[in-house]
């Protein structure tokens, strides 16, 4: 089955009675998501080991391959599965292959985010096939309702533009500041986390806030934010120039591609703990666990005090601040705004024009992609019915 639904619609808290009735029956539970920090959440939230969908499926950079197949299936009555919006058609077809028949799966996810970067829509797919029981949850707790950031995603994600604070002074968890050009909005993104934000709401300019942006390149690009924000927010001398970027101790960096061998996957966010010129390492803190990094491979690595809201699905962030203006009109589409607003916990500041953030808002149309999924589900589907029926009826 498929659990969908925006922020705030007790989406945890059913995974949480889902596990609790579960446990109660069989200790062969298994808990995965497509990245490290979704699993992490989904730990943190639950209280129940979760994995990312690659060790859940046993990946061997010896064999180039996954260990869990078709012929060695996962050994799990029911297997919950998070932020499934993020997950592509390749690594659903290995999974789906190592799932035994006899085994319940729970699909979790927001289908109105953005979609996946590998190829495929596949959670929509499968939601528009009708071939799979869908629980969609749509209403608001009040415990969320005081919380602009969840209200605002939901107007968001009906197309309305977001309810703003009435009054300066008061204490809320969602901004607009108005700016008109490029180069206003970066400047008042750095005031905002080096000064604004670490003195009102007492946030760690590194830790606590991330700034995304829809787009790489340009003044409120990923590329030119990261050069601003490394050099107010890290002032270490030990530097390392490679490949046209410049890495400092304790920078704040960004796993690119999926990297099986050290285990860290593409959207991991770490800090920069050691630079070894001599052996010519890099060692990478990832929540605690250190990796290292030949010189040769940290074009594996980007800064990360910005990051696009495509590299954010699956994380969460105590603050995030985000830029939207019209530069960025070929991106400005409502599920990219919904989602970079669905990411802070704590805090949304958006920076930019009104304009801008209702073109965005309006643009409902996402971009085609040729699947064919949902078609084939039906098909089946259908087979499988017309199977069952003359099978019923020779009898």
């Amino acid at each position: 089955m498929i659990l969908t639904g925006g922020p705030g619609t007790g989406k945890t808290t059913i995974i949480k009675a889902i596990l609790e009735i579960y446990r109660r029956l069989t200790p062969r539970i298994i808990m995965g998501a497509p990245t490290g920090r979704a699993a992490k959440r989904m730990s943190e939230a639950t209280g129940w080991e979760a994995k990312t969908l690659h060790r859940v499926l046993e990946w061997s950079p010896k064999e180039m391959g996954f260990q869990k197949n078709a012929d060695h299936p996962l050994e799990a009555d029911v297997v919950i599965v998070d932020e499934a919006s993020m997950i592509d058609n390749l690594l659903m077809h290995h999974f789906l292959k190592a799932v035994p028949s006899t085994c319940s799966l729970i699909l979790v996810g927001d289908v109105n985010q953005l979609p996946s970067v590998g190829a495929g829509n596949v959670l929509k797919d499968i939601i528009e096939s009708g071939v799979v029981p869908v629980v969609e949850l749509n209403e608001i707790f009040r415990q969320a309702m005081g919380s602009l950031i969840i209200t605002n995603a939901h107007r968001i994600n009906r197309g309305e533009f977001p309810r703003l604070p009435e009054a300066k002074g008061d204490s809320h968890d969602f901004y607009f500041i108005q700016k008109e050009t490029p180069e206003e909005i970066a400047s008042t993104i750095l005031d905002l986390v080096t000064k604004r934000i670490p003195a009102r709401f007492a946030k760690n300019p590194v830790n606590d806030i991330q700034v995304l942006t829809p787009m790489h390149k340009g003044v409120i690009g990923a590329q030119n934010l990261n050069q601003v924000l490394q050099e107010a927010l890290n002032k270490s001398q030990v530097e390392l120039p490679r490949g046209g970027r410049m890495y400092k101790l304790g920078d704040k960096v960004m796993q690119i591609k999926n990297d099986y061998d050290k285990d860290v996957f593409n959207g991991d966010i770490g800090r920069i703990a050691g630079i070894d010129t001599e052996e010519q390492e890099v060692i990478v803190d990832f929540d605690g666990r250190q990796v290292t990094y030949d010189f040769s491979d940290l074009n594996e690595l980007v800064l990360a005090y910005a990051v696009s809201v495509h590299k954010s699905q699956g994380s969460e962030y105590p603050v995030v601040v985000m830029p939207v203006h019209i530069s960025h009109y070929m991106l400005l589409q409502r599920n990219l705004i919904y989602t970079g607003v669905t990411r802070a916990k704590k805090l949304v500041i958006i920076v930019g024009t009104k304009k801008a953030l209702s073109i965005g808002i309006r643009n409902n149309k996402i971009q085609s992609r040729f699947t064919g999924l949902s078609r084939r589900l039906i098909e089946n589907h259908r087979i499988g019915t017309d199977l069952n029926r003359y099978s019923q009826s020779a009898n």
